[in-house]
């Protein structure tokens, strides 16, 4: 049997973190994709990646709830779930340490589009009229 570098398995596990995020892992979960006890993988992902696998998810799941913060306005308590998190207390406390200000903060600073991009009234006019407007004559019914 050939030799398999420690990382490949690591990266099994980094991985199924970066998938699945937002579905409850454990440590257990990541060992096993990773063919590790759990104590071993814990301490080559760490000396691989540079943080402990939890705080890693932790992060994954940060960055899709900023994002989603961002691009939609969904509820703070909506988001939080979404990504996997189960406290919106501890999601508010952990999104305050990584980003320097709590979601709903976070939120303002990123106004929707349409506040930034502002499309004329023209434009607005034309693409929202219907685009058949002739009472039925369209329909492909013939009238003899």
């Amino acid at each position: 049997m050939a030799f398999v570098p420690p990382a490949r398995h690591l990266t099994r596990a980094k991985d199924l973190i970066d998938s699945r995020f937002a579905e409850p892992l454990a440590v257990d979960d990541m060992a096993r994709a990773a063919g590790l006890s759990r104590a071993h993988f814990s301490r080559e992902f760490r000396r691989a990646f540079g943080e402990p696998p939890h705080a890693y998810l932790l992060t994954r799941r940060l960055e899709r709830a900023a994002a989603l913060l961002r691009t939609t306005d969904r509820s703070v308590a909506d988001v939080c779930m979404s990504v996997g998190l189960q406290s919106v207390g501890s999601f508010t406390t952990s999104f305050t340490r990584s980003y320097g200000v709590p979601p709903n903060a976070y939120r303002v600073a990123f106004p929707p589009a349409a506040e930034r991009a502002l499309v004329p009234a023209c434009v607005l006019r034309a693409y929202g009229r219907p685009q058949r407007r002739t009472n039925g004559e369209d329909s492909g019914a013939r009238r003899d």
